[in-house]
């Protein structure tokens, strides 16, 4: 069956892309909630074989366990993980929200939905386990993947390819917490880029359709089920601000740890299947004493939220929760970083409260409400999503007032770590594997277009050695004014032009002495088509240059064409000027 060909016949007979959009969208949004679901229960499924228990109640299950079967379970996780990873997972690791990030910015949303039902199967056996880490990320993941493989099987665009992986990530995001506004403006906020409404409308319905599905199956419940709290006095706003403020620390040591973790774990000199198990029998030990680490993490939030916790335990279950995700992570377990974020900004949220009111008991109110703000605060400025995050505690909460301080916190929060660390978790893992996207969408078109995009075949090719005699009475039929300089296997030797020559172009005397070989330079590196413009003008900025030759590979100096950075730089415009037209509803689906 053609898919391609038929989406391409329904949009000739319709004539509006953005009917059809719709529905893809909906259909996408359907399509990632029942994997969601699927996801979900068979971490409840892996969670039931190895605690003999279903659902978020481990804490108490876990205590009565033998201790053996406490380190054990993790442990066997652990080596299941690491066989899979090296056997079957692309990289030997899992993957989550920052390749999502990465395929938005660098393959226009192409995902292979192998990779992703790969890593959701990782993060099924790590979560089950016991792996301190969260679900919304490898969801996030999976609905992307199943977001790309439509866009390849549709043949859409670009640009609707890189909408519609938004549609795959909203409706993974109101799946996870039943928030379907959350899930539209994190899609928006961290994957898409912009709120144009060629992107916002069809976001929208594939968080609904998610929604829809999800409270169908598994009720209308949200993730963590909250008292009404409120602000007791304008003069708790202070004491907010410093929450903030601490949850802000609070959050860059959680990544910091984390980063730690990961480079401890690849400086081992064990092999690499080894470490998760490795790092299962950690947990385990850590679980042992205090299980509230183990697994989502859901039961513990929601025990905090809900001012069931007393003050020594939640100081503990912070950093004990630091230690037991950056392991988790650093020892390569499936999962992501949403569901520790909230878990831990919760507790130091509570204990911030506990604290405030044992200083102020007239004025503070109770500390659940600022366990909802720490978790807010901290997961915003670990994920650089604010607004989704504060939407996710006012779509959970429906509480206004809550909501106020909420943004507050989270604001200031969100400002001290960009300061600090300039950049999202995500990013941060982004640039820890060579890819620096802060330079914002005008860079990621740079990163996005190559060499074989600009290549031209205009250019004048001759051997080592012409006489320079020769290349004086050539120079007045270049396009370009440079001549690509080959030995006698045709292979590149460098480039003359006429500024090469300058020294020696009223200089007779020298036509019979000196060849091509003699004055060609080849101080500039030459690209190859798979080099990225950004790579490329970086080239010609050092060296000068304004036409490269172009080779075929680091071990083969066949020369394919030449790259000008006239061309380069109208590619470049071009590209602008299309990304602005789709941020600004100009473009034609």
């Amino acid at each position: 069956m053609n898919l391609a060909g038929q989406f391409a016949r329904a949009r000739s007979l319709l004539r509006n892309d953005q009917v059809l959009m719709a529905v893809v969208a909906a259909m996408v949004g359907v399509l990632v909630a029942y994997a969601a679901i699927a996801f979900r229960l068979s971490i409840g499924g892996v969670q039931w074989l190895s605690y003999g228990v279903y659902g978020e109640v481990l804490i108490g299950r876990v205590a009565e366990l033998p201790v053996w079967q406490v380190l054990l379970v993790p442990t066997a996780g652990g080596l299941v993980v690491g066989l899979f990873l090296k056997f079957i997972m692309p990289g030997g690791r899992p993957m989550a929200v920052a390749h999502v990030i990465e395929a938005m910015a660098l393959r226009n949303g192409r995902m292979r939905l192998r990779d992703g039902l790969a890593a959701a199967f990782v993060s099924v056996v790590s979560l089950g386990a016991g792996a301190s880490t969260g679900r919304e990320g490898p969801m996030v993941h999976l609905g992307a993947t199943i977001a790309g493989a439509a866009t390849r099987r549709l043949g859409l665009s670009p640009h609707l390819g890189r909408t519609l992986l938004g549609c795959g990530v909203a409706a993974s995001v109101a799946a996870s917490f039943n928030a379907p506004i959350a899930g539209v403006f994190f899609a928006l906020e961290v994957i898409v880029g912009h709120y144009a409404l060629s992107a916002f409308a069809p976001v929208v319905i594939a968080s609904v359709a998610g929604t829809v599905i999800c409270r169908a199956h598994l009720g209308e419940q949200p993730a963590f089920l909250l008292p009404q709290f409120g602000v007791n006095s304008p003069w708790e706003f202070p004491a907010f601000m410093l929450l903030g403020a601490v949850c802000a620390i609070v959050a860059m040591i959680f990544m910091w740890s984390i980063f730690y973790a990961e480079r401890v774990v690849d400086s081992l000199k064990v092999p690499d299947w080894i470490k998760p198990a490795a790092g299962g029998l950690a947990i385990g030990a850590i679980g042992v004493e205090f299980p509230h680490i183990l697994g989502v993490g859901y039961e513990a939030t929601d025990a905090a939220l809900n001012e069931l916790l007393p003050l020594w335990l939640l100081l503990m279950l912070i950093p004990l929760k630091t230690a037991a995700t950056a392991i988790s992570i650093g020892c390569r377990f499936g999962g992501g970083v949403f569901s520790p974020s909230l878990y831990i900004g919760a507790m130091t949220g509570a204990a911030f409260g506990l604290m405030a009111a044992g200083v102020f008991p007239h004025l503070a109110a109770s500390h659940g409400a600022y366990a909802i703000v720490g978790m807010s605060a901290v997961a915003a400025a670990v994920l650089g999503a604010p607004i989704s995050t504060i939407l996710i505690v006012f779509e959970l909460t429906g509480d206004y007032q809550i909501t106020v301080a909420v943004m507050v916190a989270t604001s200031i929060a969100t400002v001290i770590v960009q300061q600090f660390q300039g950049r999202s978790f995500f990013h941060w893992q982004l640039e820890n594997r060579g890819l620096n996207l802060r330079g914002g969408r005008a860079r990621h078109l740079l990163q996005t277009l190559t060499v074989q995009d600009v290549l031209a075949k205009d250019f004048d090719k001759i051997s080592e050695r012409t006489s320079i005699a020769e290349i004086k009475s050539m120079f007045s039929r270049l396009p370009h004014g440079t001549f690509v300089v080959v030995d006698s296997a045709d292979k590149l030797v460098g480039t003359i032009s006429f500024a090469d020559l300058k020294h020696i172009a009223f200089d007779n005397s020298l036509d019979s002495l000196i060849n091509a070989r003699d004055v060609a330079h080849s101080h500039a590196p030459a690209p190859s088509l798979d080099d990225t413009l950004e790579e490329v003008l970086a080239v010609m900025d050092v060296s000068g240059e304004e036409h490269l030759a172009v080779i075929a590979g680091a071990g083969d100096r066949s020369v394919l064409g030449i790259v000008h950075h006239g061309d380069v730089l109208r590619a470049y415009n071009r590209a602008l000027l299309e990304a602005q037209a789709e941020e600004h509803d100009d473009t034609r689906i």
